[in-house]
């Protein structure tokens, strides 16, 4: 009689498809239910074979292996997606000391600075000028912009975060503008 063994068959073909879905990102997902059902099967195998109910041993075996390093495999993915996004969660309620800085010979510049989606306008009479602030989010530099008016000059901006020069950009003539962002 040739080996039979339906229910380690299937726990072996659910271990394994299991196993292959199990370490891509996102569509591992699916591939904890085919492990864990892959492991209720091929254990009901072996003790059906045990039982002398069904035969192919090795299958069943093969299949609790098989699904056992798929659910693995999934736990460990939990643990990287979690560090992944409490990494990710604490850069973005970090705090930045960021220093904007604008020199030149230009006058009456008009200089926006801070944080992306809030920033904060000035107009200042002579150069050089600068501020320090405190940043948080994905965008911890902010931006800064100078724009020359009608005499013209020349303008350099310059944004610091937590003591590393981020950028610096100059521009000169009327109307000139120099934008910097910080990373």
């Amino acid at each position: 009689m040739p080996p039979r063994n339906g229910i380690g068959v299937t726990g072996f073909v659910l271990g394994l498809v299991g196993l292959v879905f199990s370490p891509i990102p996102f569509v591992g997902v699916i591939a904890w239910p085919l492990v864990i059902l892959g492991l209720i099967f091929s254990i009901i195998g072996l003790i059906r074979v045990k039982n002398g109910k069904a035969s192919n041993k090795g299958l069943s075996i093969t299949g609790i292996a098989l699904s056992a390093l798929g659910l693995v495999v999934c736990v460990v993915w939990i643990f990287v997606f979690n560090a992944a996004v409490n990494e990710v969660n604490n850069e973005i309620n970090r705090t930045a000391k960021v220093s904007y800085e604008v020199t030149g010979d230009a006058t009456n510049v008009e200089v926006i600075y801070g944080e992306v989606l809030n920033p904060t306008t000035e107009t200042v009479p002579a150069l050089p000028w600068n501020k320090e602030v405190e940043n948080k989010g994905v965008y911890k530099g902010g931006t800064l912009t100078v724009t020359t008016g009608e005499t013209g000059g020349s303008v350099t901006c310059k944004i610091t975060v937590d003591g590393a020069v981020v950028s610096t950009k100059t521009a000169s003539g009327e109307f000139a503008m120099a934008a910097c962002t910080g990373a």
